[in-house]
């Protein structure tokens, strides 16, 4: 199912759904950013806005950006504020809806929908102030090996949404290749179980 479409159907019970990739990326997120210091964030990916309510309590200004109406939706439900600005755009095209430089930009589960990496990352590298961050959280590749992709389930049966596998290398080098480079790694895994492969990739770049 392509992306756009799957989100929309699934903003309905994105939020009650049994999630641990969600959540545990929730997680990563705040643990990792915990002693990041940003003004301007970009956040790409806000979905329902799981992590938008956490990032303008930190942020002067947060533009979310999403691809789904439907998760936008539910996301507007939940944030009414003057800091926090909402834009629906598909970051496969051009970035018309930046303004300025940011701090920080925030990809939360969205890369495994993106083919080829490079591009969206330049895009990202370009709205970076010098010494600004980048994070991204995704499905750990060692999930994604095991063919855990996103899904969900309807009355018509499971829906699962397009995705593509990404190795940690790729992340990586495609940063490298946008003039990131990496401050931080961390792995985190179902119930803080280390004998099981990690369910979530986290990683921080800096803009030289």
């Amino acid at each position: 199912m392509q992306v756009g479409e799957a989100y929309d159907q699934w903003s309905q019970q994105y939020d009650t759904n049994d999630n641990r990739t969600r959540d545990l990326e929730g997680v990563a997120l705040r643990a990792m950013l915990a002693d990041v210091p940003f003004k301007r964030c970009l956040e790409i990916g806000c979905g329902t806005g799981k992590n938008t309510q956490w990032l303008m309590t930190r942020a002067e200004h947060v533009t979310a950006v999403d691809l789904s109406e439907g998760m936008l939706a539910k996301a507007r439900e939940k944030i009414a504020a003057d800091s926090v600005q909402f834009v629906r755009a598909d970051i496969l095209q051009p970035w018309n809806f930046r303004t300025g430089l940011f701090d920080l930009v925030t990809f939360s589960l969205v890369l495994e929908h993106i083919e080829h990496l490079v591009p969206v990352l330049k895009q990202a590298s370009t709205s970076l102030s010098s010494g600004g961050h980048l994070y991204i959280g995704e499905l750990h590749p060692f999930k994604q090996y095991a063919g855990t992709k996103a899904r969900f389930t309807t009355e018509q049966g499971t829906q699962v949404v397009r995705c593509f596998d990404h190795h940690v290398s790729d992340f990586l080098d495609a940063g490298k290749a946008s003039g990131l480079v990496l401050a931080q790694l961390s792995e985190h895994f179902d119930n803080g179980d280390r004998s099981t492969p990690p369910r979530v990739l986290a990683l921080l770049l800096v803009k030289k």
